[in-house]
């Protein structure tokens, strides 16, 4: 079964920090774009991660309904049907999940999860968020404390974001500054509250001047060196070599450097949302200017149901972000490196 399995995820999870590649973590908001998500990681013969944050969440569940959980289940449901027909491993995630939406997304996908395992099935989702960046550290470790004993038992990974990513999204704000660099002493305080495995598996975005949404190489400073240095001392004191799972947030405007460092040290996973927004859109927009007179009515003429059908346009869209994920796949090296 392609979704994969709570032990295949930990194997895939395995295999990229021992083969020093990373996942393609890929922000659908319907099925048109899973679609392109799994398209994408069968062209590149890579295994992947398809993820949905709050507001996509909403949107899946209808923009007049939006409920969280109502799309959050609808986008795992569509994704075991339609993943069987390709040859990849595929994990499904929830993304950024900060503190007022918990009791009204990974919470109530987490007891659906507890209730399945309990009846002898895979959990709904493979892993989820807690985003605890916008409260204190302490706080942030005591709710992540008791998410973990939960995703563990739902044989869930978690996900827990140390430091802050400055930029948007879905409406979480936060400013340019030095609490973008997650310091030694924050990462110390993980292990001590979270442990380094005997207590559950977690993933973590430490962060090294990431930012959400767009920005041009050189408008914000990245720092990948932060996280050998953190991976170095944290190792040291309990006896791993890169004892943290990382994933990369706010990766757009990246250079393959920073990247590629970034992987070197540790980095697993690597969301991807705003890149991979324009790539399907601009196909879109190309089909509109190019078909202008064939998807409107002007001048009382018909216009053209070829041309205003929307799978013609669709499908181009599909084309352009998978096209992105496909070279995402191949910059972070998971690429040809799909479970046998």
């Amino acid at each position: 079964m392609p979704i994969a399995t709570p032990e295949e995820y930990n194997e895939m999870l395995d295999r990229a920090k021992a083969g020093s590649f990373a996942y393609p973590a890929i922000n659908v908001t319907s099925t048109q774009t899973l679609n392109a998500a799994l398209a994408a990681f069968a062209e590149a013969e890579s295994d992947g991660i398809v993820q949905v944050s709050t507001g996509g969440a909403e949107y899946l569940s209808g923009p007049t309904i939006k409920d969280k959980v109502t799309g959050s289940v609808a986008l795992a449901a569509a994704a075991h049907e339609i993943a069987k027909n390709y040859p990849v491993k595929v994990a499904l995630h929830t993304d950024h999940c900060p503190k007022n939406h918990l009791d009204g997304f990974v919470r109530p996908l987490l007891a659906i999860s507890e209730e399945r395992v309990s009846r002898g099935e895979e959990p709904l989702f493979q892993s989820h968020m807690w985003d605890g960046s916008a409260v204190p550290l302490e706080e942030n470790l005591e709710i992540a404390k008791d998410l973990l004993a939960r995703t563990t038992k739902a044989k869930v990974v978690l996900e827990v974001e140390i430091g802050v990513v400055g930029g948007e999204e879905d409406g979480v704000e936060a400013e340019i500054n030095e609490k973008l660099y997650t310091t030694v002493a924050d990462a110390r305080a993980t292990v001590q509250a979270l442990g380094s495995g005997e207590n559950g598996r977690y993933m973590t975005a430490l962060t090294f001047g990431n930012v959400h949404g767009v920005y041009k190489p050189g408008n914000v400073r990245l720092r990948p060196e932060i996280l050998k240095e953190i991976q170095d001392e944290i190792g040291k004191e309990v006896g791993k070599d890169k004892p943290f799972d990382l994933v990369f947030h706010g990766g757009s405007g990246s250079t393959a450097q920073e990247i590629s460092d970034a992987v070197d040290y540790g980095v697993i996973k690597m969301n991807i949302d705003t890149d991979t927004q324009y790539a399907f859109t601009r196909p879109v927009v190309d089909h509109m200017f190019r078909n202008y007179d064939g998807v409107l009515k002007v001048e009382g003429e018909v216009g053209n149901k070829k041309a205003y059908d929307p799978r013609a346009y669709g499908k181009l869209a599909e084309a352009g972000m998978a096209a992105r994920i496909v070279e995402a796949c191949q910059q972070l090296r998971s690429a040809g490196n799909k479970i046998k």
